[in-house]
């Protein structure tokens, strides 16, 4: 029976286990007494496994089928996000497989009663306080129902030895069942908000267009810097007291109108400039959108501190410590903050220029500098942002967990004013991280110091990479002469080649990379 419960797992599927969980508790009668393998018709098993087959079988072919059609639509980031999104899937698969292995060793484990006094989400009812170890994670689906093989017998184990389990059969079902729908949320709600994003900035290539269809004929006029629009919407002067105005008015800017079309053309010009000032036609647009979809592939994933994170909130979780209210607030103020950030990264790059500049001939041109983001980590944004969408996911399939294992009015829930306004905050973050933050993210983010790989297209990016990585080899051993083929069009000279000598170039590719 054991063995039916991974087969999923082995394949591709997480949540067909369910299914086998439900008939597998037909096969046992209902209330009689469950029938092992042995004793069970089988054509029951052959019907049960068949249908467990098929279903992971057209789950990995969509799979399938939807990679091979972003390979065609050169969509390679997005592929890679559905490498991870597959990996995530076996990372679950491996870890449901061990809460079903390991079930009957962990249900031999028993503890005093007074043991699971401690550290309660929800107090018990006085009369069940002799089978805490079930009694905490029992809710409105479970209770007498079989929910993982041998759950029953594990617990009455430690029942006659007048102990209780340190985790009984059903709370280890019900983790089991909320651990899946933590990352499919996860997963749903990081595609929602990326798609959003991408939607939201579709009137940035309307604007791409316009300056790409510009031939640049006209003269370059002498302007006053207060004369440039971008210098009129983000400077106040030079007083000190404009920097203070400049956060509050950062911080409700991402509300309305977060990036307009002057900005983009500004940062636009201020990254071609330093990056590829040769090339003035260059579109911003496709590489932004390029980079934003490589990103994707890192906030779909879930990585080993938001794994931390989860762990340390379900230890937290205790009645009367309201943990859940601050699993709500902290990601929503964590985004206005970084929301801010990037309107007021806007305002310094205006500032800076005013600063230095009384007049401008031509077009206004802004220096991008890692020093406008915090500790000079551009990257760091990223990782804020991938921690507010878990943490709002978790929120989100939390309570949907809670709903619909215990009901709205359980204890663990907590009081339904609060539950109300806990969903309506995470739909607001999840709203403003797609309209806003992520779509200021895409542009401010190649404000810093140096680009993304994504400049480069997928055949330029695999040459450089192998360079990069013949270099590193090549820096192992930096006193090795090499000897090239003899070459017949130069008389049969042997060619003669220092790798130290020629190899500084690939060195300072292999950093870029």
């Amino acid at each position: 029976r054991r063995v039916l419960l991974a087969t999923p797992f082995l394949r591709q599927g997480v949540g067909v286990t369910l299914i086998l969980d439900q008939v597998l508790d037909a096969m046992a009668g209902g209330g009689g007494k469950a029938k092992p393998l042995e004793f069970t018709p089988t054509w029951i098993v052959a019907s049960v496994c068949s249908v467990i087959v098929i279903i992971s079988l057209l789950f990995e072919r969509l799979l399938h089928r939807l990679g091979k059609r972003l390979m065609r639509s050169r969509k390679k980031p997005l592929y890679e996000a559905l490498l991870k999104v597959k990996e995530e899937l076996m990372l679950l698969g491996f870890i449901s497989l061990l809460l079903t292995v390991f079930q009957g060793p962990m249900g031999k484990l028993c503890v005093s009663p007074g043991t699971m006094h401690h550290l309660l989400p929800c107090k018990p009812p006085p009369h069940k306080t002799d089978h805490l170890g079930g009694a905490v994670f029992t809710g409105v689906l479970g209770g007498a129902r079989r929910l993982l093989a041998g759950g029953a017998s594990s617990d009455q184990y430690c029942l006659k030895k007048g102990k209780v389990p340190l985790l009984s059969s059903e709370a280890i079902h019900q983790l089991h069942i909320f651990i899946f729908v933590l990352a499919v949320t996860h997963f749903l709600l990081s595609a929602i908000t990326v798609l959003l994003g991408i939607a939201q900035t579709r009137n940035w290539r309307h604007w791409e267009a316009k300056i790409q269809e510009d031939d640049g004929g006209a003269p370059q006029m002498i302007k006053h810097v207060r004369e440039f629009k971008f210098i009129q919407d983000h400077f106040k002067g030079h007083r000190k007291r404009s920097r203070i105005f400049g956060w509050m008015r950062s911080f409700f800017k991402q509300f309305y109108g977060s990036v307009t079309e002057e900005d983009y053309t500004t940062m636009r010009l201020g990254f071609i400039m330093k990056h590829c000032k040769g090339t003035p036609k260059f579109n911003f647009y496709i590489y932004m959108i390029r980079a934003l979809e490589f990103d994707f592939k890192k906030v779909v994933g879930i990585s080993w501190y938001l794994w931390a994170m989860l762990m340390i909130f379900l230890l937290l979780n205790v009645q009367g410590w309201y943990v859940y209210i601050w699993i709500t607030l902290v990601p929503f103020i964590m985004l206005l903050v970084v929301g801010s950030k990037m309107e007021h990264i806007i305002t310094e790059l205006a500032y800076e220029v005013a600063q230095k500049h009384t007049a401008i001939r031509g077009d206004l041109v802004v220096a991008p500098s890692d020093d406008f983001f915090w500790f000079h980590r551009p990257k760091l944004v990223l990782l804020l942002i991938h921690i507010v969408l878990f943490q709002n996911a978790f929120e989100i399939a939390f309570f949907f967990w809670l709903l619909v294992t215990y009901g709205f009015k359980s204890c663990i829930m907590g009081k339904p004013a609060y539950v109300i306004t806990r969903i309506v905050i995470s739909v607001i973050c999840q709203l403003l991280c797609g309209y806003s933050t992520l779509p200021l993210y895409a542009i401010v983010s190649h404000m810093g110091t140096s680009f993304k790989k994504t400049i480069f297209d997928d055949n330029v990016t695999e040459g450089l990479v192998n360079w990069a990585e013949k270099a590193r080899r090549r820096t192992r051993s930096p006193n090795k002469i090499t000897t090239e083929p003899i070459d017949e069009a130069n008389g049969g000279a042997v060619q003669m080649t220092n790798t130290l000598a020629n190899s500084s170039v690939e060195q300072g590719t292999a950093r870029l990379i």
